[in-house]
């Protein structure tokens, strides 16, 4: 019978791996693994033990049997530290772990000699093999080992609970109701020499557990929904609840906005009626009513932007709680109350002043793309210099006849020039000044900047400008880094499709970005950007510009042979 009770045990420990393996968690906890592996092992001693016939294979199956008051408790000790937050040095870890692994192989060694067991009697019974033994003088430096590692253990797991630290309260009473039954029917085996023992019962059970609070940790860990890179090093901050609002885990930029989230308890709700209730539980209640997917809130002097997304990553794509993602908005919140005060002020004067009114409207678009200038070093002057040439392309293209631009449309095109890279006021700097290569992530981030200036193109002109400017401005703005061949961004229009203005922005946008100096290059020859250029019609610009661009081209190398027009 126990035999068979410690050959389902085996069995089960073993389906636990399998079934855990299967879950392919983006972050391994190593001590939980090394448990997770030794448990069937130990458990494959004690079956051993049951079955065998020999002294010999009794000492055996002890070699198998050691390692959980050795290696497993070693590894116990390390992973409720872990748990803790405590990371201990790697001599304490080298220590620690050479003592173990000696003192399990001093047992091995002992197996053909009297100095750990001075005699082993086997007794043959209906239930299985029972092992009585005498034990010898080394049996006193096992005991001393345990004492001192689950002492070590005993006191880690007390401290936690006077500490009360932000760990997961759930496992850490797991952790002491498993560590206090696994002592004592330790200790109550031992004194009353029983026959079976029921450590392999409790194992697998602690085993089965464990392994279920640690699906349930990884199933809401928030590493799991953002990159490594982004956990550590992101200007975003992440913070993720469970559908009951318990606090789930956070990466730790979202400390330097919420400071108060460096004290709240895992698997534990925010506190009612805290500062940080207010913020995450009234959001999600807009969100559940369908009202609101983020809130504006302020820390210090910080503007803060809080948004909702639910999440999940279980297979089966059910909901399991909800992401918040936290960003700066301070410069962004400025520049809009700039733009909503002014568009005020304009309002007001509008019938009377039409003409200061675009004036002064200019001066401030042409204030913010000096302002995105100015936090772009790699394209000082650029504004100016587009806004100037632009007006050779258009007049080209008039002469020519290659598209029939009236005087309208050839103003409101020079006009609308120096807003086309107003959206890179949203970019990160660390982005925006890079002197290299983006990465892929970026570039992608990059190139939301032509969609932010058309959207601020209507905040800033809409209702206070003609529509027909408005729409020439936002065409410039949100597709000048469209394609002829369908291969721009941020749409992918081919061909006609692309606003012809925006067409005539592209040329006068990619020349300058040719032969002005960057901090990463040097201003390119004229010759060299000609060939270039000329390449890239029918591909990347429209073919009809061929001519047109053969035809400015000397008024175009006259301006920037100027002093200072080459960002030099």
């Amino acid at each position: 019978m126990a035999t068979v009770i410690m050959g389902a045990c085996l069995a089960i420990s073993i389906m636990v791996i399998v079934y855990m393996s299967q879950k392919n968690y983006e972050n391994i906890d190593i001590y939980y693994w090394t448990i997770v592996i030794l448990v069937p092992i130990i458990i494959l001693g004690y079956w051993l033990k049951t079955r065998i016939t020999t002294t010999e294979g009794a000492l055996i199956s002890f070699c198998y049997i050691y390692l959980d008051s050795t290696v497993l408790l070693a590894v116990i000790l390390f992973c409720v530290l872990r748990f803790l937050g405590i990371t201990p040095r790697r001599w304490v870890k080298v220590i620690v772990y050479t003592f173990t692994f000696i003192h399990l192989a001093t047992f091995w060694l002992c197996i053909d000699n009297n100095l750990y067991y001075k005699k082993m009697d086997l007794i043959f019974t209906d239930m299985g093999t029972v092992t009585k033994m005498v034990s010898g003088p080394l049996k006193t430096v096992h005991w001393i080992y345990l004492l001192f590692v689950i002492g070590s253990i005993l006191g880690v797991v007390i401290i936690a609970h006077i500490r009360k630290g932000t760990y997961s309260r759930r496992t850490l009473y797991l952790y002491t109701v498993l560590l206090t039954i696994g002592i004592c029917v330790y200790v109550i085996e031992t004194v009353f020499d029983v026959d079976f023992s029921c450590l392999p019962v409790l194992y697998v059970t602690a085993d089965i557990l464990v392994a279920h609070n640690y699906d349930h940790a990884h199933t809401h860990d928030i590493s799991c929904l953002i990159s490594e890179q982004q956990k550590y090093h992101s200007n975003r901050g992440y913070a993720a609840f469970d559908l009951k609002g318990c606090y789930l885990s956070s990466n730790h930029k979202i400390y330097d906005f919420l400071p108060e989230l460096q004290m709240q308890i895992v698997d534990e709700p925010l506190e009612k009626d805290s500062y940080l209730a207010g913020i995450f539980y009234s959001l999600i209640d807009e969100f559940k009513n369908g009202t609101a997917t983020s809130k504006i809130f302020k820390v210090k002097d910080l503007i803060c932007q809080c948004e909702i997304t639910e999440f999940s990553i279980r297979k089966d794509g059910r909901i399991q709680g909800y992401l918040f993602d936290i960003r700066d908005v301070t410069e962004e919140q400025k520049v809009i109350k700039v733009m909503q005060d002014y568009n005020e002020t304009l309002n007001h004067e509008v019938e009377e002043k039409t003409e200061n009114i675009r004036n002064i409207q200019e001066r401030v678009v042409l204030g913010l793309a000096n302002m995105v200038e100015n936090r772009d070093s790699n394209t000082g002057g650029h504004v100016k210099r587009t806004s100037d040439i632009i007006y050779y392309i258009v007049n080209e293209i008039r002469r020519q006849g290659v598209y029939d631009l009236d005087d309208e449309l050839a103003d409101d095109i020079v006009r609308a020039a120096p807003m086309h890279d107003l959206g890179k006021i949203t970019v990160d700097n660390n982005i925006l000044n890079k002197p290299g290569r983006l990465t892929e992530e970026e570039y992608e981030i990059m190139k939301t900047h032509s969609v932010k200036s058309g959207e601020f193109v209507n905040l800033i002109l809409k209702d206070v400008e003609e529509k027909h400017f408005v729409d020439v401005a936002y065409n410039v703005a949100r597709y000048h880094h469209e394609r002829w061949d369908g291969r721009g961004y941020p749409e992918g229009l081919v061909g006609e499709m692309i606003p012809i203005e925006a067409r005539i922005m592209a040329i006068a946008d990619v020349y300058d970005a040719l032969v002005s100096k960057r901090c990463y290059k040097k201003a390119m020859g004229f010759e060299e950007a000609a060939q270039i250029m000329l390449e890239g019609m029918g591909t990347q610009f429209d073919p009809n510009m061929m001519s047109v661009f053969i035809g400015c081209r000397g008024e175009l190398e006259k301006y920037y042979s100027a002093d200072g027009n080459r960002g030099e």
